[in-house]
């Protein structure tokens, strides 16, 4: 919703006016919703659904010894190579369909429909993960997120854009929530706030990087087209006339 409601305002008015009135938004609708936090069922003596027991087993050692396990730099880095795969995508979708001839309009609604069927990925991949275990659907989720990066290499109508849009959507926003699930199991609910920071910290990394090889490889490729050492179209077609 937001994709078509930024271009829309820049279309109209200009791009400052267009974050101003974003982060107007954003005032309205975060503060009201964080009144409506409630306290941990823990904090009330009650037992969160789903829990065994309230003396649940933790990490031997405590948080310092699962930042220095195996397990919890798996995970990191798997959270890292995650994010740095799909930021690159979701960053530079709208520029990439536009330079495929999409209208900019168009183009922003791609990005659009990506983060609302992310959305249903995340609901329907909690579900999932609950009946055949977190493990295997992150497995899956980041295997189809994987082809749908590749496919986009091939995407260049409309139509093609928006069902990579969706597929590719439901897959990176699906494995999100996985990964805190995937910690709790790993090192239990006591030090998971510590331990899943860690992990969160190491994939914002990933997020940061993730747009800049396809920005760096655009911008060599922009820089060196017309060099000498670039074949020409002309180039590559066969004369018309034999050697002399």
């Amino acid at each position: 919703m937001l994709s078509p409601l930024s271009r829309f305002l820049i279309s109209t008015f200009d791009w400052r006016t267009a974050l101003l009135i974003l982060g107007d938004l954003a005032w309205l609708v975060v503060i009201p919703a964080g009144l409506l936090v409630r306290n941990s069922p823990e904090d009330v003596g009650a037992i969160a659904h789903g829990e065994a027991s309230p003396g649940e087993a933790s990490t031997p050692g405590g948080a310092g010894s699962a930042l220095r396990s195996v397990p919890f730099w798996t995970i990191a880095v798997t959270h890292f190579a995650c994010c740095a795969a799909h930021s690159g995508p979701i960053f530079h979708m709208v520029a990439h369909a536009m330079d495929q001839g999409v209208a900019k309009m168009a183009a922003a609604t791609v990005l659009g429909v990506s983060g609302f069927s992310s959305i249903i990925g995340r609901l329907g991949t909690g579900l999932l993960a609950d009946r055949f275990g977190a493990k295997q659907i992150l497995v899956t989720g980041l295997g189809v997120q994987a082809a749908m990066v590749f496919l986009y290499l091939f995407a260049g109508d409309p139509t093609t854009f928006y069902a990579l849009a969706l597929v590719f959507g439901l897959a990176y926003g699906g494995v999100m929530p996985l990964y805190a699930l995937v910690t709790r199991e790993y090192f239990g609910y006591r030090v998971m706030g510590t331990v899943y920071g860690g992990v969160f910290f190491v994939s914002s990394i990933g997020m940061g990087i993730g747009p800049m090889p396809a920005a760096t490889s655009s911008t060599f490729w922009e820089a060196t087209a017309g060099s000498t050492w670039a074949p020409s179209p002309s180039a590559l077609q066969p004369s018309s006339s034999p050697p002399p």
